[in-house]
Protein backbone atom coordinates (compact mmCIF):
# COMPACT_ATOMS: atom_id res chain seq x y z
CA UNK A 1 0.00 0.00 0.00
CA UNK A 2 1.53 3.38 -0.97
CA UNK A 3 2.48 5.71 1.87
CA UNK A 4 -0.20 8.28 1.06
CA UNK A 5 -2.92 5.70 0.58
CA UNK A 6 -2.38 4.15 4.01
CA UNK A 7 -2.79 7.61 5.49
CA UNK A 8 -5.99 8.26 3.56
CA UNK A 9 -7.46 4.96 4.75
CA UNK A 10 -6.66 5.92 8.30
CA UNK A 11 -8.24 9.34 7.87
CA UNK A 12 -11.37 7.78 6.38
CA UNK A 13 -11.82 5.81 9.61
CA UNK A 14 -10.85 8.63 11.99
CA UNK A 15 -13.90 9.42 14.18
CA UNK A 16 -12.64 12.98 14.81
CA UNK A 17 -12.32 13.90 11.12
CA UNK A 18 -13.68 17.45 10.66
CA UNK A 19 -16.68 17.79 8.28
CA UNK A 20 -14.77 19.81 5.69
CA UNK A 21 -12.05 17.13 5.49
CA UNK A 22 -14.68 14.40 5.27
CA UNK A 23 -16.14 16.22 2.25
CA UNK A 24 -12.72 16.28 0.62
CA UNK A 25 -12.22 12.57 1.22
CA UNK A 26 -15.61 11.77 -0.31
CA UNK A 27 -14.66 13.81 -3.36
CA UNK A 28 -11.52 11.76 -4.01
CA UNK A 29 -12.72 8.33 -2.85
CA UNK A 30 -12.01 5.17 -4.81
CA UNK A 31 -13.49 1.70 -4.21
CA UNK A 32 -11.42 0.97 -1.09
CA UNK A 33 -11.76 4.37 0.54
CA UNK A 34 -15.48 4.38 -0.22
CA UNK A 35 -15.85 1.11 1.67
CA UNK A 36 -14.36 2.72 4.79
CA UNK A 37 -16.28 5.97 4.42
CA UNK A 38 -19.59 4.16 3.95
CA UNK A 39 -19.38 2.87 7.51
CA UNK A 40 -19.06 6.29 9.15
CA UNK A 41 -21.87 7.35 11.46
CA UNK A 42 -21.51 11.00 10.49
CA UNK A 43 -21.77 10.52 6.74
CA UNK A 44 -25.32 11.85 6.31
CA UNK A 45 -27.63 11.57 3.28
CA UNK A 46 -25.98 14.28 1.16
CA UNK A 47 -22.51 12.79 1.48
CA UNK A 48 -23.89 9.27 1.03
CA UNK A 49 -25.41 10.26 -2.30
CA UNK A 50 -22.20 11.99 -3.36
CA UNK A 51 -20.17 8.92 -2.42
CA UNK A 52 -22.52 6.59 -4.30
CA UNK A 53 -22.37 8.77 -7.40
CA UNK A 54 -18.59 8.75 -7.29
CA UNK A 55 -18.21 5.02 -6.50
CA UNK A 56 -21.27 3.09 -7.59
CA UNK A 57 -20.24 -0.05 -5.70
CA UNK A 58 -20.46 1.88 -2.45
CA UNK A 59 -24.22 2.25 -2.93
CA UNK A 60 -24.72 -1.34 -1.74
CA UNK A 61 -23.08 -0.87 1.66
CA UNK A 62 -24.72 2.56 1.97
CA UNK A 63 -28.12 0.98 1.36
CA UNK A 64 -27.49 -1.84 3.81
CA UNK A 65 -26.29 0.71 6.36
CA UNK A 66 -29.53 2.69 6.08
CA UNK A 67 -27.79 5.70 4.56
CA UNK A 68 -29.68 5.43 1.26
CA UNK A 69 -33.45 5.01 1.00
CA UNK A 70 -35.67 3.88 -1.87
CA UNK A 71 -36.24 7.50 -2.85
CA UNK A 72 -32.48 7.86 -3.38
CA UNK A 73 -31.99 4.80 -5.57
CA UNK A 74 -32.85 4.23 -9.20
CA UNK A 75 -32.78 0.44 -9.77
CA UNK A 76 -31.54 0.81 -13.35
CA UNK A 77 -28.55 2.87 -12.13
CA UNK A 78 -27.76 1.01 -8.90
CA UNK A 79 -29.37 -2.44 -9.20
CA UNK A 80 -27.29 -3.96 -6.41
CA UNK A 81 -28.27 -1.16 -4.03
CA UNK A 82 -31.91 -1.68 -5.00
CA UNK A 83 -31.55 -5.37 -4.13
CA UNK A 84 -29.98 -4.39 -0.80
CA UNK A 85 -33.05 -2.27 0.00
CA UNK A 86 -35.31 -5.17 -0.96
CA UNK A 87 -33.29 -7.35 1.39
CA UNK A 88 -33.92 -4.79 4.15
CA UNK A 89 -37.63 -4.78 3.34
CA UNK A 90 -37.46 -1.09 2.42
CA UNK A 91 -38.29 -1.15 -1.30
CA UNK A 92 -41.56 -1.26 -3.28
CA UNK A 93 -42.96 -4.58 -4.49
CA UNK A 94 -42.65 -3.35 -8.07
CA UNK A 95 -38.88 -3.60 -7.77
CA UNK A 96 -39.16 -7.27 -6.77
CA UNK A 97 -41.38 -8.02 -9.77
CA UNK A 98 -38.90 -6.33 -12.09
CA UNK A 99 -35.91 -8.23 -10.70
CA UNK A 100 -37.80 -11.53 -10.91
CA UNK A 101 -37.53 -11.30 -14.72
CA UNK A 102 -34.05 -9.76 -14.80
CA UNK A 103 -31.90 -11.56 -17.39
CA UNK A 104 -29.04 -11.84 -14.90
CA UNK A 105 -29.54 -15.03 -12.82
CA UNK A 106 -27.19 -13.68 -10.12
CA UNK A 107 -29.60 -10.81 -9.49
CA UNK A 108 -32.58 -13.16 -9.48
CA UNK A 109 -30.70 -15.25 -6.93
CA UNK A 110 -30.09 -12.24 -4.69
CA UNK A 111 -33.76 -11.36 -4.99
CA UNK A 112 -34.70 -14.91 -3.97
CA UNK A 113 -32.88 -14.41 -0.66
CA UNK A 114 -34.93 -11.31 0.22
CA UNK A 115 -37.62 -11.63 2.92
CA UNK A 116 -41.29 -10.84 2.44
CA UNK A 117 -41.46 -11.26 -1.33
CA UNK A 118 -44.91 -11.00 -2.98
CA UNK A 119 -46.52 -14.39 -3.60
CA UNK A 120 -46.38 -14.04 -7.38
CA UNK A 121 -42.65 -13.27 -7.23
CA UNK A 122 -42.01 -16.29 -5.03
CA UNK A 123 -43.97 -18.47 -7.45
CA UNK A 124 -41.99 -17.21 -10.43
CA UNK A 125 -38.66 -17.74 -8.68
CA UNK A 126 -39.69 -21.27 -7.67
CA UNK A 127 -40.04 -22.06 -11.39
CA UNK A 128 -36.77 -20.37 -12.39
CA UNK A 129 -34.80 -22.40 -14.95
CA UNK A 130 -31.52 -21.80 -13.08
CA UNK A 131 -31.21 -24.21 -10.12
CA UNK A 132 -29.00 -21.81 -8.15
CA UNK A 133 -31.81 -19.23 -8.14
CA UNK A 134 -34.34 -21.77 -6.89
CA UNK A 135 -31.85 -23.01 -4.30
CA UNK A 136 -31.45 -19.48 -2.94
CA UNK A 137 -35.22 -19.24 -2.60
CA UNK A 138 -35.35 -22.66 -0.95
CA UNK A 139 -32.83 -21.58 1.68
CA UNK A 140 -35.12 -18.84 3.05
CA UNK A 141 -38.62 -19.67 1.88
CA UNK A 142 -41.53 -20.16 4.30
CA UNK A 143 -42.55 -23.69 5.27
CA UNK A 144 -45.09 -24.28 2.50
CA UNK A 145 -42.72 -23.22 -0.27
CA UNK A 146 -39.82 -25.17 1.25
CA UNK A 147 -42.00 -28.28 1.44
CA UNK A 148 -42.92 -27.96 -2.24
CA UNK A 149 -39.32 -27.41 -3.34
CA UNK A 150 -38.21 -30.58 -1.53
CA UNK A 151 -39.45 -32.45 -4.61
CA UNK A 152 -37.34 -30.35 -7.00
CA UNK A 153 -35.36 -32.55 -9.41
CA UNK A 154 -32.04 -30.79 -8.70
CA UNK A 155 -30.15 -31.81 -5.56
CA UNK A 156 -28.79 -28.28 -5.01
CA UNK A 157 -32.36 -27.16 -4.34
CA UNK A 158 -33.03 -30.09 -2.01
CA UNK A 159 -29.80 -29.32 -0.15
CA UNK A 160 -31.03 -25.74 0.33
CA UNK A 161 -34.35 -27.01 1.68
CA UNK A 162 -32.38 -29.14 4.14
CA UNK A 163 -30.70 -26.02 5.51
CA UNK A 164 -33.88 -23.96 5.86
CA UNK A 165 -34.96 -23.44 9.48
CA UNK A 166 -38.61 -23.32 8.40
CA UNK A 167 -38.67 -26.72 6.67
CA UNK A 168 -41.19 -29.02 8.43
CA UNK A 169 -39.89 -32.12 10.23
CA UNK A 170 -41.89 -34.49 8.04
CA UNK A 171 -40.32 -33.01 4.92
CA UNK A 172 -36.83 -33.32 6.39
CA UNK A 173 -37.47 -36.96 7.19
CA UNK A 174 -38.71 -37.62 3.67
CA UNK A 175 -35.57 -36.02 2.24
CA UNK A 176 -33.43 -38.19 4.52
CA UNK A 177 -35.18 -41.48 3.76
CA UNK A 178 -36.32 -40.71 0.22
CA UNK A 179 -39.82 -41.94 1.05
CA UNK A 180 -42.65 -39.98 -0.54
CA UNK A 181 -40.42 -37.98 -2.90
CA UNK A 182 -39.49 -38.60 -6.54
CA UNK A 183 -35.82 -39.44 -7.08
CA UNK A 184 -33.55 -36.46 -7.81
CA UNK A 185 -32.49 -36.30 -11.45
CA UNK A 186 -29.58 -33.86 -11.41
CA UNK A 187 -26.70 -32.63 -9.27
CA UNK A 188 -24.04 -29.97 -9.77
CA UNK A 189 -21.63 -32.44 -11.34
CA UNK A 190 -23.81 -34.20 -13.87
CA UNK A 191 -25.73 -31.01 -14.73
CA UNK A 192 -22.41 -29.41 -15.68
CA UNK A 193 -21.66 -31.97 -18.39
CA UNK A 194 -21.79 -30.22 -21.74
CA UNK A 195 -22.65 -26.86 -20.17
CA UNK A 196 -20.91 -23.78 -21.55
CA UNK A 197 -20.10 -22.41 -18.08
CA UNK A 198 -18.50 -25.07 -15.92
CA UNK A 199 -18.98 -24.67 -12.15
CA UNK A 200 -16.00 -24.82 -9.85
CA UNK A 201 -16.26 -28.24 -8.22
CA UNK A 202 -15.08 -28.90 -4.69
CA UNK A 203 -12.47 -31.59 -3.96
CA UNK A 204 -14.17 -34.97 -3.89
CA UNK A 205 -17.30 -33.92 -5.77
CA UNK A 206 -18.27 -36.73 -8.10
CA UNK A 207 -21.22 -38.22 -9.91
CA UNK A 208 -21.14 -41.62 -11.53
CA UNK A 209 -24.82 -41.44 -12.31
CA UNK A 210 -25.67 -41.84 -8.63
CA UNK A 211 -25.14 -38.18 -7.53
CA UNK A 212 -22.94 -39.65 -4.81
CA UNK A 213 -21.26 -36.56 -3.34
CA UNK A 214 -24.39 -34.39 -3.62
CA UNK A 215 -26.47 -36.98 -1.80
CA UNK A 216 -23.81 -37.18 0.91
CA UNK A 217 -23.88 -33.41 1.41
CA UNK A 218 -27.67 -33.49 1.51
CA UNK A 219 -27.62 -36.19 4.16
CA UNK A 220 -25.12 -34.29 6.31
CA UNK A 221 -27.26 -31.15 6.18
CA UNK A 222 -30.38 -33.08 7.12
CA UNK A 223 -28.66 -34.76 10.05
CA UNK A 224 -27.49 -31.38 11.36
CA UNK A 225 -30.97 -29.89 11.14
CA UNK A 226 -32.44 -29.93 14.67
CA UNK A 227 -35.96 -30.54 13.33
CA UNK A 228 -35.01 -33.80 11.61
CA UNK A 229 -36.61 -36.50 13.79
CA UNK A 230 -34.12 -38.20 16.11
CA UNK A 231 -35.37 -41.66 15.21
CA UNK A 232 -34.49 -41.05 11.57
CA UNK A 233 -31.10 -39.52 12.37
CA UNK A 234 -30.07 -42.34 14.70
CA UNK A 235 -30.26 -44.84 11.85
CA UNK A 236 -27.13 -43.28 10.38
CA UNK A 237 -24.88 -43.77 13.42
CA UNK A 238 -23.18 -46.65 11.55
CA UNK A 239 -23.13 -45.01 8.12
CA UNK A 240 -19.96 -45.81 6.16
CA UNK A 241 -19.34 -42.10 5.48
CA UNK A 242 -17.33 -40.50 8.33
CA UNK A 243 -18.80 -37.04 7.72
CA UNK A 244 -22.30 -38.46 8.06
CA UNK A 245 -21.43 -40.16 11.36
CA UNK A 246 -19.88 -36.92 12.61
CA UNK A 247 -23.08 -35.05 11.76
CA UNK A 248 -25.11 -37.62 13.71
CA UNK A 249 -22.71 -37.39 16.67
CA UNK A 250 -23.44 -33.69 17.08
CA UNK A 251 -27.19 -34.10 17.56
CA UNK A 252 -28.43 -33.24 21.05
CA UNK A 253 -31.49 -35.51 20.79
CA UNK A 254 -29.78 -38.85 20.13
CA UNK A 255 -31.00 -41.92 21.98
CA UNK A 256 -28.46 -43.52 24.29
CA UNK A 257 -28.04 -46.58 22.09
CA UNK A 258 -26.84 -44.41 19.19
CA UNK A 259 -24.47 -42.56 21.52
CA UNK A 260 -22.95 -45.86 22.66
CA UNK A 261 -22.28 -46.90 19.06
CA UNK A 262 -20.73 -43.54 18.19
CA UNK A 263 -18.58 -43.55 21.33
CA UNK A 264 -16.93 -46.69 19.98
CA UNK A 265 -16.25 -45.15 16.57
CA UNK A 266 -12.75 -45.72 15.26
CA UNK A 267 -12.34 -42.12 14.06
CA UNK A 268 -11.37 -39.42 16.59
CA UNK A 269 -13.29 -36.73 14.67
CA UNK A 270 -16.54 -38.63 15.18
CA UNK A 271 -15.88 -39.23 18.87
CA UNK A 272 -14.85 -35.60 19.32
CA UNK A 273 -18.14 -34.40 17.82
CA UNK A 274 -19.89 -36.61 20.36
CA UNK A 275 -17.77 -35.50 23.33
CA UNK A 276 -19.60 -32.26 24.16
CA UNK A 277 -23.03 -33.55 23.11
CA UNK A 278 -25.65 -32.89 25.85
CA UNK A 279 -27.27 -36.21 24.92
CA UNK A 280 -24.47 -38.09 26.71
CA UNK A 281 -25.22 -39.37 30.17
CA UNK A 282 -22.69 -39.37 33.02
CA UNK A 283 -21.50 -42.91 32.34
CA UNK A 284 -20.64 -42.13 28.73
CA UNK A 285 -19.00 -38.84 29.67
CA UNK A 286 -16.81 -40.63 32.20
CA UNK A 287 -15.92 -43.27 29.62
CA UNK A 288 -14.99 -40.73 26.94
CA UNK A 289 -12.92 -38.67 29.39
CA UNK A 290 -10.34 -41.47 29.28
CA UNK A 291 -10.03 -41.33 25.50
CA UNK A 292 -6.38 -41.28 24.37
CA UNK A 293 -7.03 -38.46 21.89
CA UNK A 294 -6.48 -35.01 23.49
CA UNK A 295 -9.05 -33.38 21.20
CA UNK A 296 -11.58 -35.86 22.52
CA UNK A 297 -10.75 -35.01 26.12
CA UNK A 298 -11.03 -31.29 25.37
CA UNK A 299 -14.45 -31.94 23.86
CA UNK A 300 -15.57 -33.74 27.01
CA UNK A 301 -14.35 -30.77 29.06
CA UNK A 302 -16.80 -28.60 27.07
CA UNK A 303 -19.74 -30.90 27.87
CA UNK A 304 -22.35 -28.80 29.69
CA UNK A 305 -22.94 -31.44 32.37
CA UNK A 306 -19.51 -33.00 32.75
CA UNK A 307 -19.16 -34.03 36.41
CA UNK A 308 -16.71 -31.85 38.28
CA UNK A 309 -14.82 -34.90 39.48
CA UNK A 310 -14.20 -35.69 35.79
CA UNK A 311 -13.49 -32.12 34.68
CA UNK A 312 -10.84 -31.36 37.27
CA UNK A 313 -8.59 -34.36 36.35
CA UNK A 314 -9.05 -33.40 32.69
CA UNK A 315 -7.84 -29.89 33.48
CA UNK A 316 -4.84 -31.36 35.27
CA UNK A 317 -3.79 -33.68 32.42
CA UNK A 318 -4.98 -31.87 29.28
CA UNK A 319 -4.33 -28.35 28.00
CA UNK A 320 -7.83 -26.84 27.97
CA UNK A 321 -6.85 -23.28 27.08
CA UNK A 322 -8.31 -20.12 28.57
CA UNK A 323 -11.93 -20.56 27.46
CA UNK A 324 -14.38 -20.93 30.35
CA UNK A 325 -15.90 -24.45 30.31
CA UNK A 326 -19.74 -24.36 30.25
CA UNK A 327 -19.91 -26.55 33.36
CA UNK A 328 -17.83 -24.04 35.33
CA UNK A 329 -19.91 -21.13 34.03
CA UNK A 330 -23.02 -22.91 35.36
CA UNK A 331 -21.50 -23.94 38.70
CA UNK A 332 -23.61 -23.16 41.75
CA UNK A 333 -22.43 -20.90 44.54
CA UNK A 334 -21.54 -23.92 46.68
CA UNK A 335 -19.65 -25.58 43.84
CA UNK A 336 -17.80 -22.34 43.09
CA UNK A 337 -16.71 -22.04 46.69
CA UNK A 338 -15.65 -25.70 46.80
CA UNK A 339 -13.56 -25.33 43.64
CA UNK A 340 -11.94 -22.12 44.87
CA UNK A 341 -11.07 -23.80 48.18
CA UNK A 342 -9.79 -27.01 46.62
CA UNK A 343 -6.30 -28.19 47.33
CA UNK A 344 -6.02 -29.00 43.62
CA UNK A 345 -4.58 -26.05 41.61
CA UNK A 346 -6.33 -27.28 38.45
CA UNK A 347 -9.70 -26.90 40.18
CA UNK A 348 -8.86 -23.40 41.41
CA UNK A 349 -7.67 -22.37 37.96
CA UNK A 350 -10.91 -23.54 36.36
CA UNK A 351 -13.07 -21.40 38.61
CA UNK A 352 -10.61 -18.51 38.30
CA UNK A 353 -11.57 -18.27 34.63
CA UNK A 354 -15.00 -16.92 35.61
CA UNK A 355 -15.54 -13.17 35.48
CA UNK A 356 -18.51 -13.00 37.86
CA UNK A 357 -16.96 -14.31 41.05
CA UNK A 358 -17.98 -12.99 44.46
CA UNK A 359 -15.44 -10.45 45.64
CA UNK A 360 -14.06 -12.61 48.51
CA UNK A 361 -13.54 -15.58 46.16
CA UNK A 362 -12.01 -13.38 43.47
CA UNK A 363 -9.56 -11.80 45.91
CA UNK A 364 -8.60 -15.12 47.44
CA UNK A 365 -7.78 -16.54 44.03
CA UNK A 366 -5.73 -13.45 43.18
CA UNK A 367 -3.65 -14.19 46.30
CA UNK A 368 -3.18 -17.82 45.22
CA UNK A 369 0.38 -19.16 45.44
CA UNK A 370 -0.03 -20.97 42.12
CA UNK A 371 0.93 -18.74 39.17
CA UNK A 372 -1.54 -20.39 36.77
CA UNK A 373 -4.44 -19.71 39.13
CA UNK A 374 -3.38 -16.09 39.65
CA UNK A 375 -2.88 -15.57 35.93
CA UNK A 376 -6.37 -16.91 35.20
CA UNK A 377 -8.07 -14.55 37.68
CA UNK A 378 -5.84 -11.53 37.00
CA UNK A 379 -8.13 -10.03 34.28
CA UNK A 380 -11.18 -10.25 36.59
CA UNK A 381 -12.88 -6.83 36.96
CA UNK A 382 -12.92 -5.34 40.44
CA UNK A 383 -9.45 -6.35 41.57
CA UNK A 384 -7.81 -3.41 43.32
CA UNK A 385 -4.61 -1.85 42.07
CA UNK A 386 -2.83 -2.92 45.24
CA UNK A 387 -3.88 -6.52 44.79
CA UNK A 388 -2.89 -6.54 41.11
CA UNK A 389 0.50 -5.12 42.05
CA UNK A 390 0.90 -7.87 44.67
CA UNK A 391 0.02 -10.51 42.07
CA UNK A 392 2.68 -9.10 39.77
CA UNK A 393 5.31 -8.96 42.53
CA UNK A 394 4.56 -12.54 43.55
CA UNK A 395 4.52 -14.18 40.11
CA UNK A 396 6.27 -11.78 37.72
CA UNK A 397 6.02 -12.21 33.97
CA UNK A 398 3.83 -15.33 34.34
CA UNK A 399 0.88 -13.09 35.25
CA UNK A 400 1.87 -9.92 33.39
CA UNK A 401 -0.50 -10.40 30.45
CA UNK A 402 -3.49 -11.07 32.69
CA UNK A 403 -2.73 -8.06 34.87
CA UNK A 404 -2.37 -5.83 31.79
CA UNK A 405 -5.72 -7.08 30.49
CA UNK A 406 -7.55 -6.15 33.70
CA UNK A 407 -9.92 -3.25 32.94
CA UNK A 408 -9.25 -1.78 36.39
CA UNK A 409 -5.46 -1.88 36.16
CA UNK A 410 -4.20 1.56 37.25
CA UNK A 411 -2.12 3.66 34.87
CA UNK A 412 0.96 3.54 37.10
CA UNK A 413 0.93 -0.24 37.12
CA UNK A 414 0.59 -0.33 33.33
CA UNK A 415 3.64 1.90 33.08
CA UNK A 416 5.64 -0.46 35.28
CA UNK A 417 4.53 -3.44 33.20
CA UNK A 418 5.48 -1.67 29.98
CA UNK A 419 9.03 -1.15 31.32
CA UNK A 420 9.44 -4.78 32.41
CA UNK A 421 12.78 -6.33 31.40
CA UNK A 422 12.79 -8.46 29.43
CA UNK A 423 9.60 -7.18 27.77
CA UNK A 424 6.46 -9.33 28.04
CA UNK A 425 5.23 -8.92 24.48
CA UNK A 426 1.71 -10.18 25.01
CA UNK A 427 1.36 -7.81 27.95
CA UNK A 428 2.51 -4.94 25.73
CA UNK A 429 -0.29 -5.68 23.29
CA UNK A 430 -2.81 -5.56 26.13
CA UNK A 431 -1.35 -2.28 27.39
CA UNK A 432 -1.50 -0.76 23.89
CA UNK A 433 -5.26 -1.43 23.89
CA UNK A 434 -5.93 -0.42 27.50
CA UNK A 435 -8.05 2.72 28.00
CA UNK A 436 -5.93 3.74 31.01
CA UNK A 437 -2.61 3.48 29.19
CA UNK A 438 -0.52 6.65 29.54
CA UNK A 439 1.95 8.20 27.07
CA UNK A 440 4.99 6.65 28.82
CA UNK A 441 3.39 3.18 28.70
CA UNK A 442 2.41 3.61 25.05
CA UNK A 443 5.89 4.78 24.10
CA UNK A 444 7.25 1.51 25.49
CA UNK A 445 4.65 -0.40 23.45
CA UNK A 446 5.84 1.33 20.28
CA UNK A 447 9.14 -0.51 20.65
CA UNK A 448 7.39 -3.84 19.99
CA UNK A 449 6.52 -4.57 16.36
CA UNK A 450 3.17 -6.23 17.07
CA UNK A 451 2.11 -3.69 19.67
CA UNK A 452 3.17 -0.69 17.58
CA UNK A 453 0.04 -0.44 15.36
CA UNK A 454 -2.21 -0.83 18.41
CA UNK A 455 -0.39 1.88 20.32
CA UNK A 456 -0.42 4.16 17.27
CA UNK A 457 -4.21 4.18 17.40
CA UNK A 458 -4.43 4.97 21.14
CA UNK A 459 -5.87 8.45 21.79
CA UNK A 460 -3.47 9.07 24.69
CA UNK A 461 -0.48 9.32 22.37
CA UNK A 462 0.92 12.88 22.23
CA UNK A 463 0.43 14.72 18.91
CA UNK A 464 4.19 15.03 18.38
CA UNK A 465 4.56 11.25 18.56
CA UNK A 466 1.60 10.79 16.21
CA UNK A 467 3.17 13.16 13.71
CA UNK A 468 6.32 11.02 13.61
CA UNK A 469 4.28 7.82 13.22
CA UNK A 470 2.62 9.20 10.10
CA UNK A 471 5.95 8.63 8.35
CA UNK A 472 6.58 5.19 9.89
CA UNK A 473 8.06 2.47 7.70
CA UNK A 474 5.15 0.14 8.60
CA UNK A 475 1.99 0.94 6.64
CA UNK A 476 -0.23 -0.45 9.41
CA UNK A 477 1.35 1.99 11.85
CA UNK A 478 0.88 4.90 9.43
CA UNK A 479 -2.77 3.99 8.91
CA UNK A 480 -3.38 3.61 12.66
CA UNK A 481 -1.79 6.99 13.38
CA UNK A 482 -3.94 8.67 10.74
CA UNK A 483 -7.02 7.07 12.32
CA UNK A 484 -6.11 8.32 15.80
CA UNK A 485 -8.75 10.79 17.04
CA UNK A 486 -6.04 12.77 18.87
CA UNK A 487 -4.39 13.73 15.59
CA UNK A 488 -4.74 17.52 15.29
CA UNK A 489 -7.06 18.70 12.50
CA UNK A 490 -4.23 20.70 10.95
CA UNK A 491 -2.14 17.52 10.70
CA UNK A 492 -5.12 15.70 9.17
CA UNK A 493 -5.50 18.40 6.54
CA UNK A 494 -1.86 18.08 5.49
CA UNK A 495 -2.40 14.39 4.69
CA UNK A 496 -4.96 15.21 2.00
CA UNK A 497 -3.92 16.23 -1.51
CA UNK A 498 -4.64 19.83 -2.41
CA UNK A 499 -8.27 20.40 -3.46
Amino acid sequence: MPVVYALLRGLAANPALPPELLDRLVALADDELAGVLAGRDDLGRTRALALARRVGEAAVSLAYGGRLAAADVEPAEWPEAALALLDRGEAPAAWARAFAVDPDPARRGRLAACPGLPADVTERLARDPVPDVVAELASWAPADTAARLAAHPHLSVRRAVAGNDATPSAVLESLLTGEGLPPARRCRVCAAEGAAAQPVLLPGERCDGDHGSALGHLREALLRHPATPARAAARFADDPAPMVRRAVAGRADLPREACVRLAADTLPMVRTALGENPALDDDLVRSLAGDPDPQMRRAVARHPRVPLDVLVPLARSTALGSALPPRIAAASADETEALASSGEPAARRLVALRRDLPAPVRDRLADDPDAKVAAAVAPHPGLSGARLRAVLVRHGRKVATGVAANPDAPATLLEELARHEPPVRRALREIARHPAATPPALLACLADARSRPLAARHPALPPTVLAALLADADEDVREAAAANPSLPPAAMAKLLPDP
